[in-house]
């Protein structure tokens, strides 16, 4: 588990309501909507998935089993979140500015782009994905910072048959590792690095 890195840019503007505008993510699909990468500060990502969802805004925190400490069961087996501050959220430019602009803690993730910071919009089959892998709940499934693995060294595959059928990735070298795994990586946020895949085979994409 990592917590998104303190250096990550992100930016305010709840006081103006008014959004960076971005010809490529935001601006060019201002009625669709679309996978915004937010933060919710100093561990707010439970909080903020139960106010966005009270509005009927459909959101998305990975999750991971962990051994916590309970004082009436001892030691269980829980869901929590892998990597704490994340969100995403899926909506319009529209309706985040107006549910943000009343939640001081909910913040864009943003990314440099034409001399100025713009919020990261994840694309659908990559969001689509990220979340298919992250809510087979595999115990061995492991969350990456981007700098942990070089994705433009893999190779593009598509996992075919087991628990992950039809996922599609990078099969590359990772760190640490004696042999190369698949990696399903979402815009340079996060990268979840695959268990060794024995059920199932991988096809190469061309």
């Amino acid at each position: 588990m990592y917590l998104l890195p303190r250096g990550a840019e992100r930016v305010y503007i709840a006081e103006q309501n008014t959004m960076i505008d971005n010809p490529q993510t935001a601006e060019s699909v201002a009625e669709n909507l679309v996978w915004f990468a937010m933060s919710a500060t100093y561990c707010r990502e439970l909080k903020a998935k139960s106010f966005l969802e009270s509005k009927s805004v459909e959101c998305f925190v990975p999750m991971k089993y962990e051994i916590v400490k309970d004082r009436r069961r001892g030691k269980i087996k829980k869901l929590i979140p892998a990597i704490h501050n994340l969100i995403f959220v899926h909506t319009t430019k529209e309706r985040i500015q107006t549910l943000k602009a009343g939640v001081e803690y909910l913040q864009y993730m943003t990314k440099p782009e034409g001399g100025r910071n713009i919020p990261i919009v994840v694309p659908d089959e990559q969001m689509q994905q990220f979340i298919t892998t992250c809510n087979t709940h595999d115990e061995k499934l492991t969350f990456l910072s981007p700098d942990e693995v070089k994705l433009s060294e893999g190779v593009d595959v598509k996992i075919i048959g087991g628990a992950f059928d039809g996922i599609v990735g990078k099969f590359v070298k990772v760190e640490g590792k004696r042999k190369k795994r698949v990696v399903v990586s979402v815009q340079g946020i996060t990268d979840v690095m695959l268990a060794e895949i024995t059920d199932g085979y991988l096809q190469v994409m061309e």
